[in-house]
């Protein structure tokens, strides 16, 4: 209890000493989030059109996601900035690194793979992948593949996640199973 007050006022203090935004600010000024949403460390949001950016129920954004609602790229060229909003709908992942980019909505059910760069809206219930990202397969092609993935790879239970309190030797144990290979974990 004691580390937790200690975690929540160091973070306190840094974000009045470094001026920190935080995701209270962004909403402040008019961004949407649903419920239900896991927004990982280091995730980029436009402070400067925020209220431009939707985000639904059930979302997960991976750490270092940018979701840009302008492209000052035009301000120089034309005296105007390209804005568009951003819409993400519910039960959306986003992976790490991806960039999303002003005018996209991204449909429910979709996955955007980790360092996509997205400059055009996607539809519900696929995954999209790639600079531009495109569409490569459906959700339910996406489940089947990885259904019979984990039917013949090993499985680790919850002892062996931060939250199960892994041991060292079910850490070195689980690394060394995995050179080269892939597993699952609850």
């Amino acid at each position: 209890m004691i580390a937790r007050i200690l975690y929540f006022l160091k973070a306190r203090i840094r974000k009045y000493l470094l001026d920190e935004i935080w995701l209270e600010d962004y909403i402040k000024l008019g961004m949407k989030i649903g419920e239900n949403c896991s927004i990982q460390p280091g995730v980029t949001f436009d402070y400067s059109h925020c209220w431009l950016i939707k985000i639904g129920n059930n979302v997960t954004i991976a750490p270092q996601v940018y979701l840009l609602a302008h492209d000052a790229s035009t301000k120089r060229l034309n005296d105007y900035t390209k804005i568009g909003s951003i819409t993400i709908e519910d039960n959306v992942f986003i992976g790490a690194r991806a960039l999303i980019m002003p005018g996209v909505t991204i449909g429910k059910n979709s996955i955007i793979a980790a360092g996509s760069i997205v400059t055009r809206s996607v539809p519900e219930g696929v995954i999209a992948a790639g600079n531009p990202a495109k569409a490569i397969a459906t959700i339910e092609q996406y489940i089947e593949k990885n259904n019979q993935l984990i039917s013949r790879t090993k499985k680790f239970d919850q002892t062996y996640t931060l939250g199960g309190n892994i041991s060292n030797i079910k850490k070195e144990d689980m690394y060394q199973e995995l050179i080269n290979k892939i597993a699952f974990v609850e």
